[in-house]
């Protein structure tokens, strides 16, 4: 077996009980992960400070001092006095207490390093690192890594310092080893190191300059495979893909078009005009078109499958809920009022006396568009041409339920996709989650939305915010209350939940006083969802209590107020969504985000920022920054679709644009990556490290 193969408990220092902690708290397992396994700061070891320079607010410091005296105070605890000719500080310890009250002997001279604080008016190291004087200091590296650690890492006795000593043995049996993954080509233009001198200098730095060149000849390395993964994919589909050809627009579009009462924006417009060009290209499209909540996403998915229509095809529209699909069919009913073109609806509950005729018509082809749930990917669905699917808020959808729905097309040959979501996701993140997917982004709201009101309120001004609510109501308009937890979780007692929150608005605007309120969340069943969401549709509830079920697509006009529960919960991004549901009527309307008593300084920041600006791709932008690149439409994390040891999807943007340009130069040249130079690209590929979790891929 290669060194870099064998498994961490080998390496000397380690051992089974600790090989045990390093795999369940850091899974690294064998001594190729160790080496990969980068530190995430680096603390300068060359300098020493004079003790009269040290004072509490310092980060680290390391002063070189000769020992005064040692007072043992109980068998746990060592004080130690050092005096370096500027001043006296104390080094505290509690661990290991006998080992250094019988090397730190007074009159000896050591080289201390910690973190200062004060205690009693006297400033103290608690457990510094002690090490003899250099005579040169730059023998054993100026740079030392500091690296992620766990508290149970801690106290299983593998220190920062253990962690530096495992790293310099494995690299010394690795190094031998390890091959280059980048071709000479790519070195040389982009002027990168090799990745053993790379491995040696992110971990032991010879300086500055080689701390520098090492990161980035492994942050551009993660980020060229990474755009490399996507983009190959797309080469492989693009070339295994033969898209139905639609060189047409057709009367049904013109007819819809002209009749529009409004202009379409600019946006829109280059949009259509891009999915176009794709549809007559000849190739399948895969398009992900993002746009902000109301930037009139809805339309062009309307006209892009009139498009299709006009060739002779069909199209289907591809909702996450039954409420969506429902909503949608509602509204694309009005704009093909004036084509003829035969639409339908399917979803879960549709009962089997209205889908027969539903098969029976997109069979033969006399349903051209189609409007549903999953509903429309079932087995017993066939149809006798479907040209093109567009998939609402796809991150709602599996990768099997769109891979049948590539299979619906004719004669084999997939439908072309045209992919839409709501969130608003930061263009680095786009190129990453959605790389291998053509990104149109409507970037323009249409003209007449008015702005939506954002305040910012806590738990003392709920009395004056149910005023204002009962005013509002009063003038015929309705409120939505959304909380983020359906029950009290026991550790989270403080935090607004939906069983609490309905019996609270029940009791401040009762049924005697004529408010009607209905309750919406996910543990209900379908049929009590869709009654209590259809009476606030209809307008019969003036007030929807909810979870986020209704954060996607819920289209109520009437609705002036969105209230948010404990706001503090929630991520930018899903705030921005949610805030959206209001707003798309031609009264003035209003967000009012409430939060706890316990909210932190970041949350709070979150929500200041939420009541500055409308801006969905700012407001995602900043998401981000704050939260990093998780989830960014939940209240968790839920990761990144590959995972990055070195580099930042945040801080690199501009490293990702030229990754993936060197990235899309080599594929431009060497599509399959036959050519000899390119064998160790294609090596690399095949270990699966860069393999993308699915977000996009519709095959």
């Amino acid at each position: 077996m290669s060194e870099l193969q064998s498994d961490i408990q080998f390496l000397p220092g380690v051992g089974p009980k600790r090989a045990a902690l390093i795999k369940r708290e850091l899974g690294i397992n064998t001594l190729e992960d160790l080496i990969h396994f980068y530190p995430f700061r680096y603390i300068d070891r060359s300098s020493i400070t004079p003790i009269v320079s040290v004072t509490p607010d310092l980060a680290y410091v390391q002063v070189q001092g000769r020992v005064v005296s040692r007072n043992l105070i109980n068998i746990k605890h060592l004080s130690v006095i050092v005096e370096d000719g500027t001043g006296r500080m104390e080094m505290v310890f509690f661990k290991g207490v006998k080992w250094n009250f019988d090397r730190l002997v007074p009159g000896a001279t050591f080289l201390f390093f910690g973190k200062p604080q004060s205690f009693n008016g006297r400033i103290n190291i608690v457990h510094p690192e002690v090490d003899a004087p250099q005579s040169d200091p730059s023998a054993k590296g100026t740079l030392t890594g500091v690296y992620p650690s766990t508290e149970k890492l801690k106290a299983g006795g593998i220190t920062g310092k253990l962690m530096c000593k495992l790293e310099r043995a494995a690299l010394a049996l690795c190094l031998p080893e390890v091959q280059e993954t980048l071709p000479e080509y790519i070195l040389a233009k982009y002027g990168l190191p090799s990745l053993p001198w790379a491995l040696q200098n992110i971990h032991f730095p010879a300086d500055m300059s080689a701390l520098a060149a090492a990161t980035r000849r492994l942050k551009f390395e993660e980020l060229f495979y990474l755009q490399l993964s996507l983009l190959k994919q797309k080469y492989v589909r693009s070339r295994a893909a033969n898209g139905l050809v639609m060189p047409h627009v057709g009367p049904a579009f013109h007819a819809c078009y002209n009749a529009l009462p409004y202009a379409l924006t600019g946006a829109q417009q280059r949009v259509i005009k891009e999915i176009r060009a794709d549809l007559s290209g000849g190739s399948q499209m895969n398009r992900l078109l993002q746009g902000d909540v109301g930037s009139g996403k809805t339309m062009v998915a309307v006209l892009s499958c009139l498009i299709a229509i006009g060739n002779g095809y069909q199209a289907c529209i591809m909702a996450p809920t039954e409420v969506l699909a429902q909503q949608h069919y509602a509204n694309i009913q009005k704009y093909l009022a004036p084509t003829g073109v035969t639409c339908a609806l399917l979803t879960g509950s549709t009962t089997k006396k209205e889908r027969k005729p539903i098969l029976e018509g997109l069979a033969d082809g006399s349903i051209q568009l189609i409007v549903g749930t999953h509903a429309l990917i079932e087995e017993p669905v066939k149809y006798r041409a479907l040209g093109l699917a567009v998939i609402d808020e796809q991150h709602r959808f599996g990768v099997s339920q769109r891979a049948a729905l590539w299979s619906k097309g004719p004669d084999g040959i997939p439908p072309h996709v045209l992919v839409m979501t709501a969130t608003p996701i930061p263009r680095t993140l786009a190129m990453t989650f959605y790389g291998d997917l053509d990104l149109s982004v409507i970037d323009e709201m249409p003209p007449g939305r008015k702005p939506v009101q954002t305040m910012l309120i806590g738990q003392n001004r709920l009395p004056a915010m149910y005023r204002f609510m009962r005013e509002e109501i009063a003038k015929g308009r309705q409120v939505f209350v959304v909380y983020p937890m359906i029950f009290i979780n026991e550790k989270m007692e403080d935090i607004s939940n939906v069983e609490q929150g309905y019996e609270e608005i029940v009791k401040a605007f009762p049924l005697e006083e004529g408010y009607k309120v209905a309750i919406v969340h996910g543990q209900q069943n379908n049929e009590q969802k869709l009654f209590n969401m259809k009476a606030f549709v209809e307008g019969r509830a003036h007030i929807l209590v909810s979870t986020t079920v209704i954060e996607v697509g819920v289209d109520v006009p009437n609705a002036s107020v969105m209230v948010i529960r404990s706001a503090q919960r929630f991520g930018l991004s899903q705030l921005h969504q949610l805030r959206g549901r209001v707003g798309r009527g031609a009264e003035k309307s209003y967000c009012i985000l409430v939060k706890d008593p316990k909210t932190g300084k970041d949350a709070q920041e979150r929500l200041e920022l939420m009541c500055a600006t409308e801006d969905g791709f700012e407001i995602a932008e900043k998401d981000m920054k704050m939260r990093g690149p998780g989830d960014l439409e939940g209240t968790q994390q839920s990761g990144m679709p590959i995972e990055l040891h070195i580099a930042s999807l945040l801080r690199d943007g501009a490293m990702l644009d030229e990754a993936r340009s060197c990235a899309q130069k080599v594929l431009d040249a060497d599509p399959g990556l036959d050519r000899p130079q390119n064998l160790v690209l294609l090596r690399e590929l095949r270990k699966g490290k860069y393999d993308i979790r699915d977000y996009s891929n519709i095959s």
